[in-house]
């Protein structure tokens, strides 16, 4: 078993990918593996909901980092989504990478565990934590649950780790998570390994 994460700062060694090492080692003390994956500095186009990368599996944008990340999500159990907060919200890249990424890849990443992380200095976390809730909320998705909002605080990776709230609420993540992909592992083959699937219908209001 293994869960993906993702981080979404633009500091690779940052307040988000300190909060995503605590869900890694918790995973692993509970022989589940995982690797952190940076979206880096470079630029990020947003998804142009052509639809073309639904067939391809990928984006049409090219070799970047989010269709390397897409190739990824296909043999990942679970997931783990972490952003800074930039004005109130996830900063863009990370937003930018995830609309790509749900809508080329959503349908491998339907009926697994995930959970949305965000990190900040003071203020602006919920709204975020919110924003991210919702890409997981659309695709049939499992949210694991923690014990308080997935945020922690902190200016700087020192004092993330020194928010002991926000460190106990990523140790439960990871130790939600393996215990969700451990009972999901025991019900493959059998008819609880999914839900009876509906359809999704769209409607549209003005014709």
């Amino acid at each position: 078993m293994k869960v993906l994460m993702i981080n979404g700062s633009p500091h690779e060694k940052g307040c988000t990918y300190t909060a995503l090492t605590i869900i890694a080692d918790e995973l692993k003390k509970q022989g589940v593996e995982s690797e952190i994956l940076w979206l880096g500095t470079g630029a990020i186009h947003s998804c142009a909901g052509c639809g073309a990368c639904r067939k391809l599996g990928k984006c049409v944008y090219g070799d970047d980092i989010v269709n390397s990340i897409a190739e990824k999500v296909k043999t990942a159990d679970g997931y783990v989504f972490g952003a800074p907060v930039h004005y109130a919200s996830p900063c863009g890249g990370m937003i930018a990478a995830l609309d790509r990424l749900f809508y080329s890849a959503g349908s491998y990443m339907q009926f697994k565990p995930a959970a949305s992380v965000v990190s900040a200095r003071r203020a602006g976390t919920t709204a975020s934590y919110d924003v991210l809730n919702k890409y997981i909320g659309i695709n049939n998705m499992l949210q694991v649950p923690s014990t308080y909002w997935n945020m922690v605080h902190g200016n700087n990776a020192e004092e993330v780790l020194k928010d002991e709230e926000g460190v106990t609420i990523m140790r439960a993540i990871g130790s939600n998570m393996a215990w969700l992909l451990k009972l999901l592992d025991k019900e493959k083959g059998t008819e609880l390994e999914k839900p009876v699937i509906i359809q999704k219908m769209k409607t549209n209001f003005i014709r």
